[in-house]
């Protein structure tokens, strides 16, 4: 009777076999991917010609975004980021337009994003979520991904079985622990595999753990069902509702033009210099501030307050603030369920984002493991096989000697 150890091997070959090609694309996009957001931050950055001056002082919230529309009459800005580091340009995102970059200290338009680093990241992404498959292919493309990924997940998880020696001794597991110099060919890939296996395991199985909710609804109401919170209404659920609130938003915006009055829809910049100074006073270590642009027919202000690189939702908080700039919530990482936060603690450890800098630098090393791990995989079946078909044709060979005999 096999062993369970022969069982997983096998199982574990035709898994490498099966979805191998495209876990080396995912894992090779993936290191493409590992510092996407500070390299984006650096590109804007960069895209600034004229830094302030020392002791510069910068325009406010509503006087910059006033600026923006002198020069942008027909923009509707839906949200204003805006950054601690002095020698960071200000970002407003315009409703069905590309966002521009604006000067924090003149309110001067920089332009758009640099398109360059964008587009790279853009095509990355494509290839990792969807093989690059457009329009209603990339439905299949994600269905081909998250099945990869989870032929991934088992082999991480087999592997660290199949790895360890079946003889504890300090030989064998200098052998599958340490790199060894001087082999070549089938020894060399049997050693890079079991060494860069065993050392990864563990932040390589959490990488691809934390896509699976993102590849499959089903994975995300396990989470929530696993902390026994009930699983959050599917998206398609509340269009109609949105729509109709819409609808009566259309109405009375065109109730107030023919009064003469501005949209309910309109943006309206009251009170956003309040919001502004109390998401401060909120959280004086914030590294960057996203302010919700309201309509006229809101009263309050919304903005996000982010202390961390953006991918860190344990640092990050929403503030909604009075027009009169009186604090109305104030909701961080803690105050929400249970699920929501092993959801998006998975999310984030995907990308190793949740842990900063250093996380995403483990993300990106276990990625390139994850590569080579692929690589090495495939050259050992390919030998494995060629060996067998060499062996069955050893044995045809020797079949009428003994016949003859």
């Amino acid at each position: 009777m096999a062993s369970i150890r022969t069982v997983l091997f096998w199982f574990h070959l035709a898994a490498g076999i099966t979805a191998g090609a495209v876990v080396l694309i995912m894992s090779a996009t993936g290191i493409a991917l590992t510092y996407e957001k500070q390299v984006l931050e650096w590109a804007d950055r960069g895209a600034w010609s004229a830094p302030p001056s020392s002791g510069a002082a910068r325009l406010s919230p509503e006087t910059l975004l006033a600026r923006v529309r002198e020069t942008q009459p027909e923009a509707a800005p839906t949200t204003l980021t805006l950054r601690a580091d002095a020698a960071a340009p200000a970002t407003v995102t315009m409703e069905g337009q590309p966002a521009l970059l604006v000067d924090p200290y003149t309110g001067d338009i920089i332009g758009p994003p640099p398109s360059g680093p964008r587009s790279f990241f853009r095509v990355m992404t494509s290839w990792h979520r969807w093989l690059a498959m457009e329009g209603e292919g990339r439905a299949t493309g994600k269905a081909i991904t998250g099945a990869a990924n989870l032929g991934f997940l088992f082999l991480v998880v087999s592997g660290i079985y199949i790895w360890v020696p079946r003889l504890w001794s300090r030989v064998q597991f200098r052998n599958v622990l340490w790199f060894r110099r001087g082999v070549q060919g089938r020894a060399r890939d049997f050693n890079w595999h079991n060494v860069i296996g065993i050392w990864s395991a563990i932040p390589l199985a959490l990488v691809v753990l934390g896509a699976v909710p993102i590849s499959y609804p089903w994975a995300t109401n396990l989470v929530y069902r696993l902390v026994g919170e009930e699983p959050p209404a599917p998206a398609q659920a509340r269009p109609a509702a949105r729509a109709e609130g819409a609808g009566r938003a259309g109405s009375q915006g065109q109730a107030r033009q023919q009064e003469g009055a501005a949209p309910i829809d309109a943006p309206d910049f009251t009170g956003i210099d309040r919001a502004y100074a109390a998401a401060l006073d909120q959280s004086p270590e914030w590294r960057a501030v996203s302010i919700r642009i309201p309509n006229a027919a809101q009263r309050s202000v919304s903005l996000t307050i982010d202390n961390g690189y953006g991918g860190q939702p344990q640092k990050r908080g929403t503030l909604t603030v009075t027009r009169a700039g009186d604090v109305e919530r104030w909701e961080t990482f803690a105050d929400l369920g249970a699920g929501r936060r092993l959801r998006s603690w998975l999310r984030f450890v995907h990308t190793g984002e949740y842990y900063g800098l250093t996380g995403q630098t483990i993300a990106g090393l276990v990625s390139a493991g994850g590569v080579v791990l692929v690589w090495t995989g495939l050259a050992l079946a390919v030998r494995r096989f060629a060996n067998w078909l060499a062996s069955r044709s050893r044995q045809r060979g020797a079949a009428p000697t003994r016949k003859a005999a």
